[in-house]
């Protein structure tokens, strides 16, 4: 993609965290946000080599990456990971809470523990990323939580998860109001069905992802590069009263009901 005018979207030198961003969505915003000017700092939990080819990456655009593992759900990393980000960088400007889990399981077979651990990483998580990331953040600076169209609609096996990310959602506005005064944006990017690595643990896959392009108004199913679009314009001046806010980036499949 061409770059954007930096007139417009002006990240030239910010520094970004983008969690989970070693594959799918993630990566697709780290790259977005290096393409205009930004150096990135990718957290991943498990996938290190993948992690390794979003720095690569984002290193042949002619800007900094720096790798941090830690898990998200664990404040003990998620404290680590910030020491590291202000040795290394000494401020932050944009925070994207993109990492996420869950297990898929129809109700009568969820556990205290999948309903925890959905909780925890998405959406107790952004809760500890702001405590520890606001002290490096100034008037400006951008935190953005993906979420998903489960968060509003009922999904097969997707009751856990569906709840932490309503849960995200509600966060993020409560977060608008008390950051706001700081002069700091706070909103959600829901996205459609994307054909990503986490789609594939889903056993009806590709009932899914048929019955969205079906239902899609605009006749095409939502890219990772479509959501580092909304990402990248949430990361701008021209997005500067947009505040607690919910984008859905669908191509309308969402009005389908």
């Amino acid at each position: 993609m061409q770059k954007l005018g930096k007139c417009m979207f002006d990240i030239q030198d910010k520094v970004a965290l983008i969690t989970g961003g070693s594959r799918g969505i993630g990566r697709a915003i780290a790259i977005r946000l290096a393409e205009n000017g930004a150096d990135v700092v990718v957290n991943y939990v498990r996938h290190r080599r993948d992690a390794e080819e979003t720095a690569t990456e984002v290193e042949k655009l002619g800007r900094r990456c720096l790798l941090v593992k830690a898990n998200v759900a664990n404040e003990v990393d998620v404290k680590e990971m910030f020491e590291v980000l202000a040795q290394e960088f000494g401020r932050l400007d944009i925070l994207v809470s993109n990492a996420a889990s869950g297990v898929l399981k129809p109700v009568l077979e969820l556990t205290q523990r999948h309903w925890n651990w959905a909780m925890d990483i998405n959406a107790r998580a952004l809760l500890t990323l702001v405590q520890h990331g606001v002290p490096l953040m100034k008037r400006g600076s951008r935190v953005i939580a993906v979420s998903s169209l489960g968060a509003i609609r009922a999904i097969e096996n997707y009751t856990a998860v569906g709840a932490s990310k309503a849960a995200l959602e509600s966060l993020v506005r409560h977060l608008a109001v008390e950051l706001g005064r700081m002069g700091i944006n706070v909103n959600t990017v829901s996205a459609g069905a994307v054909d990503t690595d986490a789609l594939k643990h889903f056993p009806n896959r590709e009932q899914i992802l048929t019955t969205a392009l079906e239902r899609t108004p605009l006749g095409r199913l939502t890219t990772p590069d479509d959501v580092a679009d909304i990402a990248l314009f949430l990361c701008s001046t021209l997005a500067t009263m947009i505040q607690g806010q919910v984008i859905t980036v669908d191509g309308g499949y969402a009005i389908r009901g």
